[in-house]
């Protein structure tokens, strides 16, 4: 994304509440919200679960030499194994383990957060950082024979485990976290009746969990039908990537607004662009 907002931008999004789901990034997304004028409304939709107690196993296994390569599919995957490690002394031996060996990364998130370390990464999956391009990456790496654990964030990665064991690698699916419901839904709740009510002119998913959780959370209340009805006619939905966007699909919401970069800040600009297209600007409220 650009460092400056245009002048014709700057208020694309002014009178409108977006609704923001994300959970470690709500005040950076919030903040972009307001670079174009807009108002956000944050509500957490995921919660992350850490499982400490496969956290000291999975250590000792980077430790020992065990692994020859490691996916993170995430970065909370990442946040989570290093936290972890420091709290409990071994955060030294954690990342000498992980310069030792093939690393991949899924997207920029984990990528960013190993720089910080000094470990290397290898394999980096290109945009829009889907399965398919995870596995475009790792082919240059011959993994036969070789255990390869995949960090993912409590859903299996049924197809890329497929594949690299199709290759000949011995894949491992990793769970170091879940990610859950808030403890508190009543936010969530909220949201629901106030897109239903026509009081959300704007949703952004920034992962495909987030969308899942939402319609959760209707189906509990009874109204997902009206939820997907007035996210398809009266809400403008934006997607940070395909892989969101086609859980939205299946969910029977269409998506207005993919970015051609799968990135939060370019899911807002795109948002931006999109107001700016189809409705202009004038001194009248969109």
């Amino acid at each position: 994304m650009s460092t400056g907002v245009s002048q014709t931008l700057a208020a694309a999004l002014e009178g409108l509440r977006v609704a923001l789901l994300e959970t470690h990034l709500s005040e950076e997304a919030a903040a972009h919200v307001r670079r174009f004028g807009g108002h956000p409304y944050s509500v957490a939709a995921v919660r992350e679960r850490v499982h400490r107690d496969r956290i000291g196993p999975f250590i000792e296994r980077l430790a020992s030499g065990e692994l020859s390569g490691v996916v993170f599919m995430t970065g909370v995957g990442v946040t989570v194994l290093l936290e972890e490690a420091t709290r409990i002394g071994r955060l030294d031996d954690t990342i000498a383990a992980l310069r030792q060996i093939a690393i991949a990364c899924r997207g920029p998130k984990p990528a960013a957060i190993l720089k910080q370390y000094d470990v290397p990464v290898r394999i980096a999956a290109a945009e829009p950082y889907t399965t398919r391009q995870v596995l475009d990456a790792l082919a240059s790496v011959d993994f036969r024979g070789k255990a390869v654990a995949i960090v993912h964030q409590g859903e299996p990665t049924g197809t890329l485990a497929t594949a690299l064991a199709a290759r000949g690698a011995v894949p491992e699916q990793v769970s170091l976290y879940q990610s859950t419901l808030p403890d508190d839904l009543e936010p969530l709740k909220r949201l629901v009746h106030e897109l239903i009510e026509g009081r959300v002119d704007v949703i952004a998913f920034t992962n495909r969990i987030q969308c899942r959780h939402l319609f959760r959370i209707a189906v509990e209340l009874g109204l997902s039908a009206r939820l997907a009805d007035a996210l398809n006619a009266d809400v403008i939905v934006a997607a940070v990537g395909p892989v969101c966007a086609e859980a939205l699909q299946a969910l029977g919401v269409a998506a207005d607004v993919i970015p051609a970069r799968p990135k939060m800040e370019s899911m807002i600009e795109a948002l931006a662009e999109y107001f700016e297209l189809t409705h202009g600007l004038s001194d009248e409220p969109v």
